[in-house]
């Protein structure tokens, strides 16, 4: 069985070995046929992938040699099993098997899968746990360290899409089991990093709403405004604002713990 990582840098291992290249391109192969694992990549895809929508005339020739060298690496472990098992050719295309390797972002995403189930039928425990599961297997940036052509930008910018709505989900349910205090110090670095998400910020408004800190959570509004001002030139959603007037108001809507973050702002 062959270990991959794509939620941060790119891993590769097979009995305790590393198997990745170092090589830019071979690694392009690897993180793309990994993102895909258990179907067919087809070589027209790992031609855009490496060279583009212009690629040489060699391309097939060279295609064929990294598939080469990702091969005699995945030989190198000691496991008895033939790379050609594990990287296999088919009309047309590579794969790597289901039942060969495990991948890090095919597990995230059932983890995720079950914590939004969870958070559907209103299991705000298990959600809270699986998907703090889903987010705790990230270690950085996807695929943070390889060279991206199209195929692959698509993937990352699908999965950090996917990790920012986990995330959210995920502080939804701890806010609905009143984890408001808590959620405090994540909340403050999250939307520091991202100073106009505001459903990050409606988010930490009310966990520190819910703390006691009014005049905290009327800050945060303050700030999200004038970074929208400044940056886009546009006022918060109405919904924002209907957010900021609840807390000014000391709406009791407000306190309950099963409330979400915009669940209380009237429509």
């Amino acid at each position: 069985m062959m270990r991959i990582k794509v939620l941060g840098p790119l891993e590769a291992t097979r009995n305790g070995q590393s198997v990745a290249p170092t090589a830019a391109k071979p690694r392009q192969i690897l993180a793309l046929l990994a993102l895909r694992a258990g179907e067919v990549v087809p070589v027209p895809t790992l031609v855009e992938e490496i060279w583009g929508e212009d690629p040489p005339r060699s391309a097939l020739t060279t295609m064929q040699t990294y598939i080469l060298q990702l091969r005699r690496l995945i030989g190198r472990s000691s496991d008895s099993g033939s790379a050609k098992d594990i990287l296999v050719t088919r009309y047309n295309g590579y794969l790597f098997p289901a039942d060969a390797v495990t991948v890090d972002a095919q597990e995230y995403e059932k983890l995720a899968e079950q914590g939004n189930r969870a958070w559907e039928r209103g299991d705000y425990v298990a959600a809270a746990e699986l998907l703090r599961k889903a987010l705790d297997m990230w270690s950085g940036e996807a695929l943070v360290d390889v060279q991206r052509g199209m195929p692959l930008s698509v993937e990352a910018t699908r999965l950090e899409q996917s990790r920012i709505g986990v995330l959210e989900t995920r502080i939804d349910a701890e806010l609905r089991l009143g984890r408001h205090h808590a959620l405090l110090g994540e909340l403050a670095m999250l939307v520091a990093r991202n100073p106009m998400h505001e459903n990050l910020c409606a988010k930490f408004m009310i966990a520190l709403y819910r703390s006691g800190q009014q005049w905290r959570a009327l800050e945060v509004f303050r700030q999200l405004r004038m970074a929208l001002a400044n940056e886009l030139g546009v006022e918060p959603s109405a919904r924002l604002q209907r957010l900021q007037r609840s807390i000014l108001s000391a709406d009791p809507a407000l306190d309950l713990p099963e409330t979400g973050a915009f669940a209380a702002i009237p429509a």
